[in-house]
């Protein structure tokens, strides 16, 4: 057993002590930090968080250490019957994936802090807290003991987050024998029985769909905080999920609709990714990159279907669902990566710049433009199959055959079950839409409108995307160009970052739109690297940055009619 005590001095330096005690089996012991987390595909730098580590024997003697790389080291364990590890964790960093300190909580991720013996990672892990009296402990692991948690394995400890406080707020709802646990940490304006009842609502048709649910509990861990912030990790029978500012968080907002939507997609990761899992990563090497290519169906089919179980539930209306679907396709077509990119490339290449925005126009989202091949996919099955067939039978077939059996998938494995669903051979559409940059735009509008829908195109209503190709984003009281669509008039002279401050002489006051007439060129004087520079900016005929939204088509046959309700959930 691997035996973690962990304790506090000061919370207002944001320190956790950390004391691991191990009898070692070999002659030489490796320590290892985890270089990553499960649910952010790029390398995490825990290291750096790291402070007075200290190597002793069970006699207070010094255990000979050497660090061999940034998260590893080796120790002479020779004659040694137990290793006492004593470090620091610096916790000040508030996200899902990370560990926080302070006066009224203490929120761990042990991915990013518990070092573990090399060899030893099946053990049984307990970790015991060193809390006032009056703290509760929100996680997915038991606790065997007061302020004592155990795990079955370090892969096991490191999938349960815990909040631990005294200002925990609790609730709980119940779904085909299982307990789901709604923890709080923050303030909540938000009436439990409406909670529970859209999160029972869209948990019974996840439930529904995949057969059966792999935990007999399952722990929401909320931080709500009273500033703008949204993130969501899953993990083995939890999910940490952060959202702020709390105050907007009420019933029928925007922030609300976030909050359920977040919930629906980390939940149905309890068995798409957690379980249901490439075979790259059977299991995590938490050392190194794991790089696979199927991200689009880690995070784009979660993506797809953490929308649609609410639309199908009857949680959200059917125009709350399209607004969900029109905000994936606007950031699908404004990413101009999807003609450079493929979905697979992208998934590789998480490890490298996945998460930040990189070189302009490199890549594609896996989450965006995996929702959409998602959608496509599940409608061109239930189209071929008379809806006797949809992506629903493809996850349940990784569940079934894949996930209980604990065997990983592979890119070919996604092509087959497709292709024996739809009794037709399913390879190119792959070669199109995942491996190949093939536009979706055409096939996208064919499938929609075999559920009576349509793909709309129309102009941006700013007359800078519009007419010019580029967009703006305000900054601190500037107006930044954030994003230039290849082949338009301002590719040829703006550069990313650049500082508008006034067109054709006259100084931006309020909107930089207003000063743009269409068919005209106009004259921007703008700051780039500190320098005071004027371009030139024709138009021409062509329109930039198109809008591309869903709507149903008012001569929809009574077929389509019905597939849409079949697919959606919704009435038509």
């Amino acid at each position: 057993m691997i035996l973690y005590d962990i304790s506090y001095q000061y919370p207002n330096r944001q320190l956790i002590d950390f004391h691991m005690t191990f009898t070692p089996d070999k002659a030489t012991t490796y320590l290892q930090l985890p270089a990553w987390r499960p649910g952010r595909y790029e390398l995490g730098n825990f290291a750096k968080n790291i402070l007075k580590l200290t190597v002793l024997d069970a006699e207070g003697t010094h255990i000979p250490t050497e660090k061999i790389n940034k998260d590893r080291w080796k120790l002479n364990t020779l004659n040694v019957k137990e290793v006492h590890v004593h470090y620091q964790v610096y916790a000040a960093e508030m996200s899902g994936g990370s560990t926080w300190l302070e006066e009224d909580q203490v929120y761990i991720n042990f991915i990013n802090c518990t070092l573990y013996p090399e060899d030893q990672m099946d053990d049984t892990f307990r970790v015991h807290l060193k809390l006032p009296d009056n703290y509760q402990i929100a996680c997915g692991l038991p606790e065997v003991e007061t302020h004592t948690l155990e795990a079955s394995s370090f892969y096991h400890l490191v999938e349960s987050p815990l909040i631990a406080s005294a200002s925990l707020t609790h609730w709980t709802y119940t779904v085909e024998g299982s307990t789901f646990h709604l923890w709080f940490q923050g303030e909540v304006h938000l009436d439990e029985e409406t909670v529970t009842q859209d999160f029972k609502a869209f948990t019974e048709e996840q439930i529904r769909t995949m057969g059966d649910f792999p935990c007999e509990d399952y722990h929401f861990l909320f931080q709500f905080l009273p500033y703008r912030a949204y993130h969501g990790v899953e993990h083995f029978n939890s999910t940490i999920i952060i959202l702020g500012p709390t105050e907007e968080l009420q019933q029928k907002s925007k922030l609300y609709h976030d909050f359920i939507g977040v919930s629906s997609h980390e939940l149905f990761h309890t068995w798409n990714i957690i379980r249901i899992r490439p075979v790259e990563m059977m299991p995590y090497d938490y050392t190194q990159e794991n790089y696979f290519i199927t991200g689009y169906v880690a995070e784009g089919v979660t993506t797809y279907y953490g929308d649609l179980y609410l639309a199908r539930s009857g949680v959200i209306s059917k125009q709350a669902y399209f607004d969900d679907l029109n905000k994936i396709f606007k950031r699908h077509f404004e990413n101009f990566g999807r003609f450079n990119h493929s979905l697979a490339e992208s998934s590789y290449d998480l490890w490298l710049d996945g998460y930040v925005p990189g070189v302009p126009n490199r890549k594609v989202s896996i989450y965006v433009k995996g929702a959409i091949v998602s959608l496509m996919l599940d409608l061109t099955l239930r189209h071929l199959t008379g809806n006797q067939s949809s992506l629903d039978d493809v996850m349940r077939k990784l569940w079934e055959d894949y996930a209980k059996k604990n065997k990983g998938y592979n890119p070919q494995d996604i092509i087959n079950i497709a292709t024996a669903l739809a009794g037709e051979n399913m390879q190119l559409f792959f070669d199109k839409y995942v491996n190949g940059i093939t536009p979706v735009e055409e096939a996208l509008n064919t499938l929609l409108r075999t559920v009576g829908c349509q793909l709309n195109v129309s102009d941006s209503a700013s007359r800078s995307e519009s007419f010019f190709g580029f967009q703006t984003a305000e900054r601190e009281g500037k107006i930044l160009v954030s994003k230039i669509e290849p082949g338009s008039p301002a590719e040829r002279v703006l550069c990313r970052q650049d500082e508008v401050i006034a067109v054709d002489g006259t100084k931006i006051s309020e909107s930089l739109d207003e000063m743009i007439s269409e068919g005209e060129e106009i004259e921007i004087t703008l700051v780039r690297r500190q320098k005071l520079t004027v371009v030139h900016l024709p138009q021409d005929e062509k329109r930039y940055f198109k809008q591309y939204t869903i709507s149903q088509r008012a001569d929809a046959k009574e077929r389509e009619r019905e597939n849409f309700s079949q697919w959606c959930g919704l009435e038509w």
